[in-house]
């Protein structure tokens, strides 16, 4: 916490773990479950129900900056939502090996949050944002798909805004659908984790399907240049920001980039083989920011959540 006023209240979350989007969109009821939690943060002065953003970490899990994001959001005059996917699941970090839980794992974390949370009472369910960071910007993407939502949030996603800083854009539904939900993604444009112009792709996707999407890229920004600690190296991180998109049929079946066909059985472990062997992967990418970047994410931050979330 960054300060002893500033305490949270522990909410679990029924979860699951699909092995896919398949397992989650066409068989969801095969899903293994699991509990995960998080944080809850009230702004201190409020009247009634009050709008609400879900913060999502990334590989590295909750950090300081998220629970900061979370502070400067309350006050907004938000409620604020730090969710831990890695505790309940036994894991500490995906940095090194991604497949440790599926990223369909990850948006449904976020899809039965927003469900869960919008059943408080202090949470106003017509305000809801997400922001998601790197592994957690990919899960809010996914998690307002409509084709990926639409057995966990039937009645459409109860979400009006979403920020996604620094996503991984490798999986996309062929129909990017986000029904009335603003989009906006924060990226640099020296991020070596994931790849700019796949995130631009997305959001003109998006944008094309007929939703609000904006995209802002920082002129000399590493990944999580929001972080306040100075720009290093995580030699053990495994990336491959260049390797093709694997499109999502609308049952959720992941589309070989390499075959052009939509398999069920396919899981992420198989794309990321893919990747290795056409000689995408790589080893080691940097995080941290300098300047004034991570004052700038923040200003942005609180811009676009006042605009969407705060009439």
């Amino acid at each position: 916490m960054s300060s002893e006023r500033f305490r949270g209240r522990k909410i679990e979350i029924e979860s699951a773990n699909p092995v896919n989007y398949h397992q989650l969109v066409s068989a969801p009821g095969e899903m293994p479950k699991v509990t995960i939690d998080g944080q809850l943060f009230l702004p201190v002065k409020r009247g009634g129900a009050v709008p609400l953003v879900i913060v999502v970490p990334g590989s590295l899990s909750v950090a300081p900056s998220h629970l900061a994001h979370a502070e400067t959001l309350n006050a907004l005059g938000f409620a604020s939502f730090v969710l831990d996917p890695f505790g309940g699941r036994g894991v500490t970090s995906t940095v090194a090996n991604q497949t440790q839980f599926s990223f369909a794992a990850s948006a449904c974390d976020v899809m039965l949050a927003v469900r869960a949370l919008a059943a408080l009472p202090e949470i106003d369910a017509r305000r809801i944002g997400l922001q998601g960071h790197s592994r957690g910007g990919s899960a809010v993407l996914s998690a307002v798909m409509r084709k990926l939502n639409s057995r966990i949030l039937p009645n459409g996603p109860q979400v009006r805004a979403v920020l996604a800083a620094y996503p991984w854009c490798g999986h996309q539904p062929l129909d990017p659908d986000v029904g009335g939900c603003e989009v906006r993604v924060l990226i640099g444009d020296q991020d070596d984790w994931v790849s700019p112009q796949q995130a631009q792709g997305f959001v003109q996707a998006i944008r094309l399907r007929g939703a609000a999407a904006s995209i802002r890229i920082f002129a000399g920004a590493e990944h999580s240049f929001d972080r306040e600690e100075p720009v290093h190296a995580i030699p053990e991180a495994a990336v491959s920001p260049a390797a093709p998109t694997a499109y999502l049929a609308d049952d959720g079946a992941f589309i070989h980039p390499a075959t052009g066909v939509a398999d069920p059985a396919l899981v992420d472990r198989d794309l990321a083989v893919y990747a290795l062997k056409a000689g995408y992967g790589q080893k080691g990418a940097t995080i941290g920011t300098s300047g004034a970047q991570a004052q700038a994410f923040r200003d942005d931050m609180k811009a676009f959540f006042a605009r969407t979330l705060g009439g």
